[in-house]
């Protein structure tokens, strides 16, 4: 397969509130706020990608069709923080063995473990097992 002249440049959130949404991310990631461009609000570029939050009139309906996966050496620590600054716990996914939380404007993301981990065949862990 010949190398593609594309790669990913940017995610970029739908919010109400690009300024909440951002503020939100910045924090859970460590990566500031960096700027401000139209209906844009811009986290600090890591590892080559760009996160954006982009001004949307509709409200999110139904459940996202894509998702960030963020890693953590503690993820029952981490959830502590992430709900201390807005997000919440989805309980409706927890016997999946995952961490499924929700930010401010229930765009659902998951903390996992970070290192390598055990994946049954419909894609659940245990990791979680005994929380």
């Amino acid at each position: 397969m010949a190398d593609s002249p594309m790669h990913i440049n940017a995610l970029i959130v739908d919010a109400a509130d690009p300024e909440r949404l951002a503020a939100f991310w910045a924090e859970v990631l460590g990566r500031p706020v960096v700027g401000r461009t139209g209906p844009y609000v811009w986290l600090r570029r890591q590892n080559g990608l760009g996160l954006g939050f982009q001004q949307a009139d509709e409200p999110k309906s139904g459940k996202n069709r894509m998702h960030f996966d963020i890693t953590s050496p503690d993820p029952a620590s981490e959830q502590q923080r992430v709900e201390a600054l807005g997000g919440r716990r989805l309980e409706q996914y927890a016997d999946g063995g995952f961490l499924v939380m929700a930010d401010p404007e229930g765009n659902e993301f998951c903390i996992i473990p970070e290192g390598p981990f055990e994946l049954d065949d419909d894609g659940r862990t245990t990791y979680l097992e005994g929380r």
